[in-house]
């Protein structure tokens, strides 16, 4: 896919405000570290992740996804009733309908003839909403459009922390070990035409791939609790999410370099023309192996899971947000955002800076 019309006005991002570190889950997993004579310090060895934010208790997704949306349109002067569409991408929703586009949509006002609706594709949901959108701008039916995301990392940690400590095992620790590198964030990315004001950050295309054999091994959803004595004595469904780390990384790096493949053919690239890139923020061992395998050296790459671990949907945006700010993406850079998620799918999108 290839596009001449369509830039990126502006990123914006809100942190949440609570900080949490790998070793105060650790310590809060004591038990379990014990029974698997694990040494503490494991989680940041394996993941790279020192701290991760939360959101306080009972946060509204739409808040923070408002709050997000609100500073990139105040970065432009761009007004909520001129957007032609609304894009909600998190995994994170705060009910099954309506959808949380809706909530968001309400608190930035926006008009009655934009589209407005909620995309869900793991941790690739807010670039699938960049390309809905930016194919509506290419098309001419839009000339603005804005697409956000708020993730919570808290409660799923805490669901994983409780089952953990009753469950002491190794395959309980494995399947655990990914969900506790979660974080929380909030992201928007504004999308336009150019016609707005000085054309910025143009989006040049992409390329898809998927691999949906490999469904399978990493899930979020709800279980059911198993009956004692044809009672249930607690609420009959529970938050779980299993992640088979070791198959991801590896049919992710597979997956990945397919798609990084068809993304430089599209975009007329090759390894060495990339100025930049900025990644799903996975961990350290997930950064390592893609770069390595996409020829990318270490240096291109800006990175935020140390600080900030993985926040889902919202992680690649804000680390280019981030990046920008910090100097790391300047104008005229060739940028490739080189996004992963379960299921397994990936999306490359290509940007000049």
């Amino acid at each position: 896919m290839r596009y001449s019309k369509v830039h990126l006005e502006a990123l914006a991002y809100e942190l949440a405000p609570v900080v949490v570190s790998s070793v105060e889950l650790e310590s809060r997993l004591e038990k379990t570290y014990k029974a698997l004579h694990l040494q503490p310090g494991q989680l940041e060895a394996f993941t790279g992740i020192r701290e991760r934010r939360w959101w306080e208790p009972g946060f509204k997704l739409s808040d923070g996804a408002a709050r997000a949306g609100r500073k990139a349109l105040e970065q432009t002067g761009i007004r909520a009733d001129q957007l032609g569409a609304l894009v909600y991408g998190g995994v994170c929703r705060e009910q099954f309908e309506p959808a949380t586009a809706c909530a968001v949509a309400e608190q930035l006002g926006v008009g009655r003839d934009a589209a407005v609706f909620d995309v869900s594709n793991a941790c690739l949901g807010v670039l699938n909403g960049i390309v809905d959108v930016a194919n509506r701008i290419e098309l001419g039916h839009i000339k603005a459009g804005l697409v956000v995301s708020c993730e919570t990392a808290r409660e799923i940690n805490e669901a994983t922390i409780e089952r953990m400590s009753q469950d002491a095992g190794l395959e309980s620790f494995k399947d655990s070990l990914a969900t506790l590198t979660g974080g929380s964030g909030a992201v928007a990315a504004l999308l336009t035409d150019g016609s707005f004001g000085p054309k910025r950050r143009r989006l040049l295309g992409g390329a898809y791939r998927a691999a949906p054999e490999h469904n399978r091994i990493c899930r979020w959803g709800l279980e059911p609790l198993p009956l004692h004595n044809g009672y249930r004595d607690r609420k009959p469904v529970e938050q779980v999410m299993r992640t088979d780390a070791v198959a991801v990384l590896k049919n992710g790096v597979t997956l990945g370099k397919a798609c990084w493949a068809d993304f430089l053919k599209t975009l007329a690239w090759t390894p060495e023309s990339v100025d930049k890139v900025v990644c799903h923020q996975v961990g350290r061992a997930h950064q390592s192996e893609i770069l390595a395998a996409f020829g990318v050296p270490q240096e291109k790459d800006f990175t935020t899971f140390e600080f900030l671990g993985n926040i889902g949907t919202v992680s690649l945006p804000l680390t280019a947000a981030l990046a920008e700010e910090r100097e790391a993406l300047v104008p005229g850079d060739k940028v490739g955002w080189l996004g992963i998620g379960s299921g397994l799918n990936c999306l490359m999108l290509g940007w000049e800076w």
